[in-house]
């Protein structure tokens, strides 16, 4: 009988430590915590070749938005424009980044884009100088953008020109948003008035 009683004390307490072990031990594996990093240790260089930081993003949202002169999404410039100016005053701001990834589509020289922006398009939000947003050049910028490890949020690809990243105000990506969605519709509206 003290046998008997000495294994059930032994197996309980061998029962507790493997309890205690998983309560002290690693989340498990199907809860998935990624810790997001913030686009705000980005620098990068504007179409007219000065230093643009990240840094002083800090507390707005950001629309981060690829575009291309030649492509037939173009007109989405005018769109760009509005949306800026209506909500610039609400600690909201777009940089464009001119990428000729897709179809050559974006063939000139930052002197030519920002020409072709400002004349057609009256831009008056930041561009950015030309990069590449995909393939082994991809800017860090652009793989931040697109690698969960790097973003915490989600793994994509920048589909074609005029792809919308949203960041929120701490600086994480909150929302990817395709090329063929208007910059004035109501989801990215209503992103920009939430709180």
């Amino acid at each position: 009988m003290k046998k008997f009683l000495f294994i059930i004390a032994l197996f309980s307490i061998i029962s507790c430590k493997n309890q205690e072990g998983n309560i002290k031990g690693s989340v498990p594996e199907e809860v998935e915590v990624m810790n997001q990093a913030s686009i705000h240790q980005f620098k990068v260089t504007d179409i007219n070749g000065k230093e643009f930081d990240f840094a002083s993003l800090k507390g707005k949202k950001v629309m981060i938005v690829n575009t291309a002169s030649k492509c037939s999404l173009a007109p989405q410039y005018e769109q760009l424009e509005t949306l800026y100016e209506e909500f610039k005053k609400d600690n909201f701001i777009i940089l464009g980044f001119p990428a000729n990834n897709f179809n050559e589509q974006e063939p000139g020289t930052n002197a030519e884009i920002a020409e072709f922006c400002t004349k057609n398009y009256g831009v008056t939000f930041p561009m950015m100088e030309k990069i590449s947003v995909k393939g082994v050049d991809m800017h860090p910028l652009y793989q931040f953008l697109t690698q969960k490890a790097q973003n915490g949020l989600q793994e994509n690809n920048v589909e074609w020109n005029f792809q919308k990243y949203l960041i929120d105000r701490e600086g994480h990506l909150d929302r990817v948003v395709a090329p063929q969605t208007l910059p004035i519709d109501e989801s990215i509206i209503n992103w920009i008035k939430k709180a």
